[in-house]
């Protein structure tokens, strides 16, 4: 029976070894050049998790706004309909002049 006083054993170790690795991974990669491997790895725990969450959180919304766009989401109007046909009313609505515009000079 080994220690356990930090909660880590002989089976579980290498698991949160990987489990380390892949959150300094993500806050690299996705950080896009801010932070370096020195730097994560010396991070505080409780800055590490926060800094990963916010960073998973920025994707998170920006991947459900593309999901949202490309279904046609609130306020936005397609011309093309996923099916390849031409939307014929947010067409004409959107071929109409400007209201405000006279004429040009």
């Amino acid at each position: 029976m080994g220690l356990t006083f930090f909660g880590l054993t002989l089976t579980n170790a290498p698991q949160a070894r990987i489990n380390l690795f892949n959150i300094i991974h993500q806050i690299i990669f996705h950080g896009k050049g801010g932070y370096d491997f020195y730097t994560v790895y010396n991070m505080p725990i409780w800055l590490r998790k926060y800094t990963y969450n916010e960073i998973k959180k920025f994707y998170d919304d920006e991947k459900q706004s593309h999901e949202n766009a490309s279904k046609g989401g609130k306020g936005s109007k397609n011309l093309v309909n996923p099916d390849g046909k031409v939307n014929v009313p947010a067409f004409a609505e959107a071929s109409k002049p400007y209201k405000g515009q006279t004429s040009y000079k």
